[in-house]
């Protein structure tokens, strides 16, 4: 009962921003919201293995990445394609993303279409830093390298945005 109980709380403290997360790169609300579920069930299952070697929010972090980046790669199996918006059915009434305060819906899709071309651990790094606002030292802790790799990774990554935008 005490696994449960510790469970729900880590629910109520994390749904958000896990959910927030997987908006971040899934760019769909219901894709988004399957992959919270889905991150909470393997939450579930591997909370007893949890370590404590990184804070629980690092770990869960990591889960969600590394989730949403299966999902990503599925896609591309399952489509054949490069994951763009531009290559699926998309309604952009259905995108509003907490952590994107943009005037127009139209200037969000076309940075968040740009982000989805960036290298993976580019935009991995992107998105931590710039959307979920995580100090770049915990970005390098949930992405398992030191804080220049960080660094040049977001250089990199502003550089080819700046370069479509």
């Amino acid at each position: 009962m005490k696994n449960e109980k510790q469970f729900l709380e880590i629910y109520n403290e994390f749904s958000q921003l896990v959910y927030n997360l997987s908006l971040s790169y899934l760019q769909n609300i219901e894709d988004s919201k399957e992959a919270t579920q889905d991150v909470f069930v393997k939450i579930h299952t591997k909370l007893e293995g949890f370590n404590n070697k990184s804070s629980l929010k690092t770990w869960i972090y990591r889960i969600t990445i590394n989730h949403c980046l299966d999902v990503i790669k599925s896609k591309n199996r399952k489509y054949r394609l490069f994951f763009t918006r531009e290559n699926e059915d998309y309604d952009s009434k259905d995108f509003n993303h907490p952590g994107a305060k943009l005037e127009s819906k139209e200037e969000m899709e076309k940075i968040f279409r740009e982000i989805n071309k960036l290298p993976e651990k580019q935009k991995t790094a992107l998105i931590l830093k710039t959307i979920e606002g995580i100090p770049q030292k915990e970005i390098a802790t949930v992405m398992k390298m030191n804080e220049k790799a960080v660094e040049s990774l977001l250089t990199r990554a502003r550089k080819k945005l700046k370069e479509k935008l």
